[in-house]
Parts: C-alpha cells; sequence; structure tokens
C-alpha cells in the first residue's frame, strides 16, 4: 500500500513539472513567431526587441521568453513624418 502511495505521488510530480518545463520558450522561435503574425495582419515597419525584463523599455511588451527573464517588444515605425516633410517640400 506504501509502495503505491508512494509511486502514485512520484507520478503525480513527474506531470506536475511537464507544463513548467514547456513553458519556457527560446526567445529568438518566439520571436519570429510573433514577426509572422504581425506580417500576416499587413504591418512592415516595426521593430522587435528582446530585452530583460528588469528594464524599462519603449513599446508594447508582446511576449515573454526565457522563464520570464526576457521580454519581446514591439514598436511600430510610423512613416508618416517622412511623408509630412515630403509634402513641406
Amino acid at each position: 500500500m506504501k509502495r503505491t502511495l508512494m509511486l502514485l505521488i512520484l507520478a503525480l510530480l513527474v506531470m506536475a513539472s511537464i507544463p513548467a518545463q514547456a513553458a519556457r520558450k527560446d526567445c529568438s522561435e518566439l520571436k519570429q513567431e510573433i514577426a509572422a503574425k504581425i506580417d500576416a495582419k499587413g504591418v512592415t515597419q516595426y521593430t522587435l526587441d528582446i530585452v530583460s525584463a528588469d528594464v524599462s523599455a519603449e513599446g508594447k511588451v508582446v511576449g515573454s521568453c526565457d522563464g520570464g527573464t526576457q521580454r519581446i517588444v514591439y514598436q511600430r515605425i510610423d512613416a508618416e513624418p517622412a511623408a509630412a516633410v515630403a509634402k513641406a517640400d
């Protein structure tokens, strides 16, 4: 009886650790996935930067990777100011 209980507890512990390992995603892989989604929406001028989670970055955080130690920050680049300058000339 004790042996069965110990095996059951061990199996539960192993199964509980699987989602934690699956959640740890490589930053470059996640960045490519996010870029593909943004490109599919027709956005062409943007940046995706990988920054440390403890650093404040300009833009919108769109992903977290390496177990939460890194973040992917999206920033759209507006071409409008250049067009306004061209019209002014």
